[in-house]
């Protein structure tokens, strides 16, 4: 009896153990950067592993500037482009208006715009991936730009992935 009674006790504390050693989480480690200071040495502060605080503004904010990469092969053959980017020094939010050009740190979106079409369409959903159903077999090319919050582009801050959908690709039902 005393035995099982135990069992529950050893469970959470090895639960406790296991919670309490694993890695925290953080915008910092999700860009990648180590949150364990080197052996013998002081723990990080908070500012050195997730960044500055969003509350004062950002002093001589560094240029934005977006990355996007080539489309993901996976659903082309059914005529579907997931392209995934990611910006640097400006936070992607469905904030708009002239007012909003004076928040630090920056704020804009994307403007996407496939095959040269006359039209395009806003994305502020940061969700790191662009995509783009109903695609034809052939040669499409795909312009991501990231815009202030007033719809003006960030300087040298537009990327166009060129792409090939199959002959032989079946529509989605």
């Amino acid at each position: 009896m005393k035995r099982v009674a135990t069992l529950p006790v050893a469970v959470a504390a090895l639960a406790g153990l296991i919670v309490g050693t694993a890695l925290p989480t953080g915008h910092a480690w999700e860009r990648g950067a180590s949150q364990l200071a080197p052996e013998g040495s002081a723990l990080r502060t908070a500012r050195e592993v997730r960044g500055r605080t969003p509350y004062l503004p950002v002093q001589n904010e560094p240029l934005p500037k977006l990355i996007v990469d080539e489309p993901l092969p996976d659903l082309l053959g059914i005529g579907v482009a997931l392209i995934q980017y990611r910006t640097e020094n400006c936070r992607i939010l469905p904030v708009f208006g002239k007012e909003a050009l004076n928040l630090s740190p920056r704020v804009g979106h994307l403007h996407v715009r496939v095959d040269d079409l006359p039209w395009l369409w806003a994305d502020s959903s940061d969700n790191n991936t662009v995509d783009i159903g109903g695609l034809p077999p052939g040669e499409h090319k795909v312009t991501i730009e990231l815009v202030d919050a007033t719809h003006h582009p960030f300087q040298g801050q537009s990327k166009t992935v060129k792409f090939a959908v199959p002959k032989t690709a079946t529509p989605p039902h």
